[in-house]
């Protein structure tokens, strides 16, 4: 098992890589500004065009950037304190600074790893199976959409699911999206929630991949405060932010 000392520097050398970054640049005190580039070791779910990325542990702002908008989030990341640079109203500021250029803000997310010291394996009343990449064939339906990735299903490496009479009605699975680190994502159908599945789903999922000497976190979106809780609940703690700039067509494309 890894110590929480660990597993930080874990996510922080993945994150380096995800952004063309050093890892000791998010342990220092001042922002750091670097060339955006995905390498071929980034996540799997990194992908170009990516105008800007901004990336904080908790210390500073890390962005990854192009030349061409260098000047601007140098302006922005100065201009505001390091944590505000992920909220409203700031962020407004560069949003329209960058849809002067043709580029808009379109990924914001907060991410979650294990904390050891609290990591259990959580019960809950109904049956739980361990699941593997072939078991999941028939499972990419919408139901399972946040634990299982359609898009990517050579990537879906392992899962948990809780079951009542043979029938699945909660589901934990992860993706090899790099090669230290896993993602859990988690679904529980609607009349079966509220009963602790998520967390027991989640908790043992994390351990099963700890066990496998990969490292797992847990991504969502700020407002979507169920799953927030789940992660809290699960053993997870709050480790780092995102916020990604991408062409002002393919955001607007998103939301046709």
């Amino acid at each position: 098992m890894f110590s929480n000392q660990e597993i930080i520097k874990i996510a922080m050398q993945q994150s380096a890589r995800d952004i063309n970054a050093q890892y000791t640049d998010f342990l220092k005190e001042t922002n750091v500004i670097v060339r955006s580039e995905v390498g071929s070791s980034a996540r799997k779910y990194y992908k170009e065009p990516i105008t800007c990325n901004l990336v904080s542990y908790g210390n500073n702002v890390v962005a990854s950037v192009r030349d061409a908008y260098r000047e601007i989030i140098e302006a922005y990341i100065a201009k505001f304190e390091f944590y505000r640079c992920f909220e409203t109203p700031n962020m407004h500021w560069l949003d329209a600074q960058m849809e002067k250029m043709g580029q808009k803000i379109c990924f914001m997310a907060e991410y979650f790893l294990p904390d050891m010291d609290r990591l259990s394996r959580l019960s809950c009343s109904y049956e739980r199976k361990e699941l593997e990449q072939k078991d999941f064939s028939a499972l990419y339906v919408p139901e399972w959409s946040n634990a299982l990735c359609k898009d990517r299903k050579e990537l879906d490496v392992l899962g948990i699911g809780a079951y009542e009479n043979d029938k699945l009605i909660g589901l934990a699975a992860c993706s090899a999206d790099c090669g230290s680190m896993w993602q859990i994502g988690v679904d529980v159908l609607p009349e079966y929630r509220r009963k602790g599945i998520a967390s027991a789903l989640t908790s043992n999922l994390a351990i099963e991949i700890l066990e496998r000497g990969k490292v797992p976190f847990y991504c969502c979106a700020w407002s979507n405060v169920r799953s927030a809780r789940n992660a809290i609940k699960s053993g997870f703690m709050p480790a780092w932010v995102e916020m990604t700039v991408k062409p002002r067509d393919i955001v607007d494309e998103m939301n046709r």
